[in-house]
């Protein structure tokens, strides 16, 4: 395939691709083989991808070139190439989880989220590489921007992926701040949903209060495009309910009745943003105005949010990494180790206290969104930092992960160094689409004003 093809195809939004496929203007073998070239030239430099084969690729695009000549309905996602957070289970494909552990485990059955991608058309592009056990201690990815900076994690696979163009979409986790931060770092959008949006039946579970599926894509109608199709209810996960179709991409894609409103909030940990965060979001703030963006201080409830969440995360995830840490501190990082212990020492008063302050922090913010649409605030302190045995600081993360309210990421800054950074918008905790809708028009209003 000729490269301007291969760049025009991988340079597209997904919403793009998806109308090309449906009206056959292009073909699901066209757009694989231009993601395939992509992963040929940038993979040895990026290291996005856990597991990933050709012909596997090449066998599902056939298929669905074949049944869309039937002239039957098209599913969602037909013929669009999403990348998978290795941890998440996929049948006859290996799910090694990050570790050495698990190298060779194959599962048997797909994954809730596996199974709604293909039923909805879209093509497995492979499982991308994520964090040990998906927590702290790096992967062999890189940031596709400059490959001395770390790409985030623990999601850091299907971020990098995404910014390098190997596919248009991709799906990862979050319980601290891994779907946010490795998207901001590496200039995409990513979109972390209300917790138990999302089912995750089938995908290793670290910390069953804080765990939620998250998803990459190059802007907001791109990933409420993916996420309309995962949300649902699987009764094996209990914090799913059932629900009406959220039908994300239609409000993300509508015009809001009035223009938008910002809560600028800067969060615990906010003497940790560099200049070059600071000085961004003092001048968003000014060109949106007095009457559009208003700065509100968070709750007193939300000074020890970012404490009690590692306190549930670090004691489930003793609990539920109990096999892992029973293979012996050879075949665990020293940081996975720690927090291992850390909370195996968390008294059970303790860790039930700390379940108690979701209600109470997402109670604090009741005030903050009858007066605004979303609240805006950093991703992370600054750009990706050039440190390669970190995946950065999730501080301005945690706290909405706790709270279980919907993120959104969109990457519409760049540092002093080149580097992207991104906004964070955060909403209610069940309006969704109303997020992604104001997240998509601040998209747009600075891609305008930009121009």
């Amino acid at each position: 395939m000729a490269s301007n093809t291969t760049e025009a195809l991988t340079a597209s939004s997904a919403v793009d691709l998806r109308d090309r496929l449906a009206s056959g203007a292009i073909k699901a073998e066209a757009v694989a083989e231009a993601c395939l070239d992509r992963i040929r030239s940038d993979e040895e430099r990026v290291g996005a991808w856990a597991w990933h084969d050709p012909d596997f690729v090449r066998r599902q695009v056939v298929a669905l070139d074949q049944y869309r000549a039937t002239g039957r309905p098209l599913g969602a996602l037909h013929g669009l190439p999403v990348g998978l957070k290795d941890i998440i289970d996929t049948a006859r494909i290996p799910t090694e989880n990050g570790t050495a552990i698990d190298r060779g485990r194959v599962p048997d059955a797909d994954a809730f989220v596996v199974a709604r991608l293909k039923a909805a058309g879209a093509v497995i592009m492979g499982k991308t590489a994520t964090t040990e056990l998906a927590y702290m201690n790096p992967a062999k990815t890189r940031n596709p921007h400059n490959p001395d900076h770390t790409p985030g994690g623990s999601s850091s696979g299907s971020a990098a992926a995404v910014a390098a163009g190997m596919v248009p979409l991709a799906v990862g986790t979050q319980t601290g701040g891994s779907v946010i931060r490795p998207a901001a770092f590496c200039g995409v959008t990513g979109f972390k949903p209300t917790f138990g949006a999302i089912p995750r039946t089938g995908i290793l579970r670290q910390s069953q209060t804080l765990d939620t599926v998250g998803v990459f894509g190059r802007g907001p109608l791109d990933v409420a495009l993916l996420a309309d199709v995962l949300f649902g209810h699987a009764p094996a996960d209990p914090a799913t309910a059932p629900m009406p179709a959220p039908r994300l991409l239609e409000t993300a894609a509508s015009a809001p009745p009035l223009a938008p409103v910002f809560a600028l909030v800067k969060p615990p940990g906010w003497e940790k943003a560099d200049p070059d965060t600071v000085a961004a979001f003092d001048e968003l703030a000014a060109a949106l105005g007095e009457a559009q963006c208003f700065e509100v201080p968070l709750p007193t409830a939300f000074a020890d949010a970012g404490e009690l969440r590692r306190r549930i995360n670090f004691a489930e995830m003793a609990r539920n990494y109990y096999t892992y840490a029973k293979a012996g501190p050879a075949h665990l990082s020293p940081v996975l180790q720690d927090a291992l212990q850390e909370g195996s020492a968390t008294l059970a008063k303790d860790y039930l206290a700390a379940l108690d302050w979701r209600d109470v922090l997402h109670a604090g913010l009741s005030r903050i969104f009858s007066h605004a649409d979303a609240i805006l605030t950093p991703a992370a302190p600054g750009p990706a930092p050039a440190d390669l045995t970190t995946t950065g600081d999730p501080v301005f993360n945690g706290l909405w992960t706790f709270a279980g309210t919907p993120a959104v990421t969109i990457p519409v800054l760049t540092a002093s160094n080149g580097m992207p950074m991104g906004v964070q918008l955060v909403g209610a905790r069940g309006n969704d689409a109303r997020l992604l809708r104001t997240a998509n028009w601040l998209f747009n209003w600075l891609d305008h004003k930009g121009s």
